[in-house]
This record gives C-alpha cells, sequence and structure tokens, in this order.
C-alpha cells in the first residue's frame, strides 16, 4: 500500500504564493494556459490521472487548446508534464523532454517548489513563439496549484 503524503504540508503558503507568481509570469509571455497539481496518492496510472484532471478543471475548454499540466504524484515519486491538443501540433518531443528534466532535476534534490517554478518558468517561454501573449488576454485556468491529499 502506498504511503499517503499530504501536499499541503509539503508546500505552504509562501510555496503556493511561489507556484502562482511563476504561473503568473510565464503566462504574460504566452496565451498558453498551465495549471499544477499535486496529489498526495493516486492509485491510477498517471496519465490516466492527468485525463481526469484536464477533463475535471476544464483544461480542455481554452480557446487555443493550449493548457499544459504539470501534475506531481508524492506518494508515487513520478510526475508528468501533459498538454492538450494544441500544443502538440506544434511542439516536439524535444520541448517534452526538456520540461520533464528541468523538473526532474530538481525533484530529485527534494527541492519541489524550486523545480515545478523551473518547469514553469521553460514552459512558458518555449511556447510563447507557437502562442504568444495578446494584450487583454484573458485568464482562463486560475493560476493557483492545486493540492489534493
Amino acid at each position: 500500500m502506498k504511503h499517503t503524503v499530504n501536499p499541503k504540508k509539503l508546500f505552504g503558503r509562501e510555496e503556493t504564493e511561489r507556484i502562482s507568481a511563476a504561473v503568473a509570469e510565464a503566462e504574460r509571455k504566452t496565451s498558453a494556459e498551465i495549471k499544477v497539481v499535486v496529489l498526495g496518492h493516486s492509485w491510477q496510472d498517471i496519465r490516466d490521472t492527468a485525463d481526469r484532471i484536464f477533463r475535471q478543471h476544464g483544461l480542455r475548454e481554452t480557446r487555443e487548446r493550449n493548457a499544459v499540466l504539470i501534475l506531481l504524484v508524492l506518494a508515487n515519486h513520478e510526475f508528468l508534464v501533459y498538454g492538450d491538443e494544441g500544443v502538440h501540433k506544434h511542439v516536439r518531443q524535444a520541448f517534452w523532454n526538456d520540461a520533464r528534466d528541468t523538473i526532474a532535476s530538481r525533484l530529485a534534490q527534494g527541492r519541489f517548489c524550486e523545480g515545478l517554478c523551473e518547469g514553469i518558468r521553460l514552459i512558458g517561454s518555449r511556447l510563447a513563439p507557437y502562442f504568444p501573449a495578446a494584450e487583454n488576454q484573458p485568464n482562463e485556468i486560475p493560476n493557483e496549484p492545486i493540492f489534493e491529499h
């Protein structure tokens, strides 16, 4: 049985604010939407979990289908960077590998918040050429991370 980890104990108010600020900063450069979800555990395959979260939180409802989910499952020791179809039309595997490697290097050091923030910044800068920021663009997905026990 997997040991359940409470994400809210690992990510305090300061870390939550840093993640939200990194998302806001990245989204000033791109119309893409970035969402961070941290789960204590999941009994499903991580891709199935990501698909469920995409549906549950309306990430497939963005105007340009350009949402990216960073999903971290603590007890399972796994994470996934998962993008909608609009993103897949433009980026190559190297994009996903770079995002994965950037986040993974910090997670391996136990620097969870830093890894997520670096990944967010990389994703935002890499998506900006394909999905440039527009004046008065709506924020379609809230910037705050979601923590589920």
